[in-house]
């Protein structure tokens, strides 16, 4: 595994100070790190396009207003696409607070303005003076941002494996567990079973979870609430629509003006 530290040639781990920022935009074709990891935690925060971060066994897509937390230490790869504007934050893994496991952060203006801000600072400031003072906020504030689960979990059995990655290929993908069961010579009895044995979730859940974090991709990138619903294989609007509802609580156009 490469255990590069460093970041578009920004090597965190030689920077004493707490909280780094990084900005990374105008990138003329999607990129992709190879897997890595830092001395200190990083989060991944689109402010136009998405991030897809690959962290353990899961894939994590990181629309516009939210963030990716990825824990001291933890492998992970991140793909940015085409003329994206993403914030990377480097936290200290020392710093009381912040969550121990990959999650999705809901990010709030403050919060991003204080990212943004520090972006623009020479990173190695002094312990003392405004900028010291600038990062003490954006901690506070980082600490008490409200957790999600935007991700996609891809199980290291060999079947289960397979039926992930052609799920990522095609998220529209309708077919029954019956039907994937057939694929891979199971009954869909084993088939549901395994899939609860490896993951926790029943098939359908497992799968919506998929829909959601490319629903809010999409959404968050402009296309329509019929687009995204036609992307993937929803049989009409109201049937996606009422999906989004009773996972996220609220219709898709609600919930990404509330965010």
């Amino acid at each position: 595994m490469n255990v590069k530290t460093n970041v578009m040639g920004f090597d965190t781990d030689l920077y004493p100070q707490k909280v780094l920022a990084l900005r990374v935009a105008g990138i003329e074709k999607e990129e992709e790190a190879p897997f890595h990891h830092h001395h200190k935690g990083q989060l991944v925060m689109p402010l136009t396009g998405f991030a897809k971060c690959y962290i353990d066994d899961a894939v994590w897509m990181v629309p516009a207003h939210c963030a990716v937390w990825i824990p001291s230490q933890v492998p992970h790869s991140n793909q940015i696409s085409m003329d994206a504007d993403v914030c990377m934050l480097f936290v200290d893994q020392d710093i009381i607070g912040m969550p121990n496991k990959a999650c999705t952060l809901s990010v709030t203006p403050l919060l991003r303005e204080l990212i943004i801000r520090l972006a623009q600072e020479q990173q190695n400031y002094a312990k003392e003076g405004a900028v010291a003072r600038l990062v003490d906020v954006l901690v506070d504030e980082l600490i008490v941002m409200p957790t999600e689960q935007f991700d996609f979990p891809i199980p290291s059995e060999a079947r289960l494996y397979q039926i992930a990655q052609r799920l990522l290929t095609n998220p529209g993908d309708r077919k029954t567990v019956g039907e994937w069961a057939a694929q891979f010579a199971m009954s869909e009895r084993t088939l549901a079973r395994l899939v609860k044995q490896e993951i926790g979730l029943t098939f359908g859940r497992w799968r919506g979870q998929l829909h959601i974090v490319v629903a809010l991709q999409k959404l968050s990138m402009g296309e329509s609430v019929q687009r995204v619903a036609e992307d993937l294989g929803y049989e009409s609007v109201s049937a996606f629509i009422l999906f989004f509802k009773k996972t996220l609580g609220r219709p898709p156009k609600q919930y990404m003006k509330q965010r």
